[in-house]
């Protein structure tokens, strides 16, 4: 199994947080970076637009997808979208990005603070995975699982924005998500709450499918390659693994969040 994948970084804003248990602030907005976040892709922008609390300040559409959005009634009142060539769209992300038409630059989406955790469910807790793809993907899986938050770090973890967003097909729409700045402390206060914190890797002690599971539940996935960080290990309540059958033993990272994500859901009684 590997629970072991590079990192997500959705950044905060330039406001002041809140302080929580007089530690550091939790609360950041998804990105923390001047330039707006950029969406493309039908699934993407779609789901952006139909999100009232993110805010579109720009939207580039070629004929064909301005077309598809009024055949589809897909609201565009509050925003005149701009209609150009798609050669204009590929010149802005460059030619090997999918973008069906559609590109549109968004403010960041606000994060929520660890106290504001839902106290039932699955919580995903990403250690460091840096991959845009893999957080994508990840935040695809959490959505089709209901999972109630996605908890990542501050630092060591990619934007969500450009290929993320669109790995992710208009989950960052659907998945809150919460910024840290030290995740064992995160882990800490989480297990304050009542969660229970499972580590995921491929050196558990216990497989998954046979571990005592509740809610409300966090799994915690690091990333690949090298895993859990030590300081994250000690921090979770338990650390178990995913066997399979086969000859390999290990999976990408995005591949066994959709394991853990299935066999915590079923066990929790969430697949009904």
């Amino acid at each position: 199994m590997a629970s072991r994948d590079p990192s997500s970084r959705f950044k905060g804003s330039n406001r002041t947080p809140p302080r929580g248990r007089g530690g550091p602030p939790h609360r950041r907005n998804r990105e923390d970076r001047d330039g707006p976040a950029i969406l493309y892709g039908w699934h993407t922008v779609t789901l952006a637009l139909a999100n009232p609390k993110r805010k579109i300040r720009k939207l580039f559409v070629t004929e064909n997808a301005l077309r598809r959005l009024q055949d589809e009634n897909i609201d565009l009142k509050k925003l005149t979208p701009e209609v150009v060539r798609p050669s204009v769209i590929d010149q802005r992300l460059g030619p090997d990005a999918v973008h069906q038409g559609l590109l549109a630059e968004a403010d960041p989406l606000p994060a929520l603070d660890i106290s504001e955790l839902p106290q039932d469910g699955i919580v995903l807790v990403l250690d460091q995975i840096t991959d845009p793809h893999n957080v994508g993907a990840i935040l695809r899986s959490a959505a089709a699982f209901a999972v109630k938050a996605v908890v990542t770090t501050a630092r060591h973890s990619p934007e969500a924005t450009g290929v993320l967003a669109k790995s992710a097909s208009g989950a960052l729409e659907l998945v809150p998500v919460v910024i840290v700045q030290n995740l064992a402390r995160a882990l800490t206060e989480m297990k304050e709450h009542g969660f229970l914190t499972v580590g995921l890797d491929s050196e558990g002690s216990t497989n998954l499918a046979e571990t005592e599971l509740r809610a409300p539940l966090a799994l915690v996935l690091g990333a690949e390659g090298k895993g859990l960080r030590q300081l994250t290990r000690e921090t979770c309540g338990t650390v178990a693994r995913l066997d399979m059958p086969g000859e390999i033993k290990s999976l990408n990272v995005s591949n066994a969040t959709a394991l853990a994500l299935y066999i915590g859901a079923s066990r929790l009684g969430l697949m009904k």
